[in-house]
């Protein structure tokens, strides 16, 4: 079992909370790709759960970011953790969130068609985190021309990260479902803008819908979201990335809603 200290935590509101841990030498075998994630639990706790990596590889201590569920099977006990608390994370790691798992797009086609290579990493809540990874590492801004995080919670408290993931060089859209958008930000669901082509509109990209030669998309949110986008994406006749296989779009499976 790999234990780590934890050595930082921040709570964003009531429902979402922030945690630093170190990062042992058990990582120095095999360290983390951007996007991927790990399981983590408390030492008094059977309960272990799958959570995105939130920082980048080269970082010497990891990140995490986590919900809070009252009565959920690890979070209701995680949520109280503090600085110099151990707990178990393992440092075996896995995940379809990673650039290899996107077809590769050669910058002479872009070239050639005056296009811009884009990577779309579209997440809700907590499913931000690994696009931190990808954002803050520079590995993925030598396959795309431009990367874009988009992040929609039901409140503005809950957007957190945009500078952190502006200053690394991405761009970020951020909206809110259940109040009034606060300055820079959208009102309405991520899915809603992508179907009316709003979201494009307000980016300035002149493209009504994503052009499956040129933008590669990820995904991240809460299951039923993740099926709402697949659906759409399969609609357009664009295909899923695996681990057997690399695609135009990906989404990580292996979340539950329950924590």
């Amino acid at each position: 079992m790999n234990t780590e200290t934890v050595l930082e935590v921040k709570h964003f509101t009531e429902d979402l909370f922030w945690f630093k841990t170190t990062k042992s030498e058990a990582w120095d075998k095999r360290n983390f790709v951007p996007g991927e994630f790990t399981m983590i639990g408390l030492l008094d706790n059977d309960t272990q759960r799958a959570y995105s990596i939130a920082n980048s590889p080269s970082d010497n201590h990891l990140e995490f970011f986590s919900i809070k569920v009252p009565d959920g099977p690890l979070t209701s006990e995680l949520q109280h953790i503090k600085p110099g608390d151990e707990m178990f994370v393992s440092h075996r790691v896995v995940g379809t969130l990673t650039v290899h798992h996107l077809d590769p797009i050669l910058p002479e086609d872009a070239e050639a068609q005056n296009k811009k290579r884009r990577l779309w990493c579209i997440s809700t809540g907590t499913g931000i985190a690994p696009f931190l990874s990808i954002a803050r590492d520079p590995e993925a801004y030598e396959y795309y021309d431009e990367i874009i995080v988009t992040h929609t919670c039901r409140t503005n408290d809950e957007l957190q990260f945009r500078e952190d993931i502006e200053k690394h060089g991405a761009r970020v859209y951020q909206s809110v479902t259940r109040e009034e958008p606060g300055e820079g930000r959208h009102k309405g669901r991520i899915t809603d803008k992508i179907r009316s082509g709003e979201l494009f509109r307000d980016l300035a990209i002149d493209q009504e819908t994503f052009d499956p030669d040129f933008d590669r998309i990820m995904i991240c949110g809460g299951p039923s979201f993740n099926i709402e986008l697949m659906d759409m994406f399969n609609e357009m006749g664009m295909t899923q990335g695996t681990r057997k296989a690399p695609g135009q779009y990906v989404v990580e499976r292996a979340f539950v809603e329950v924590l």
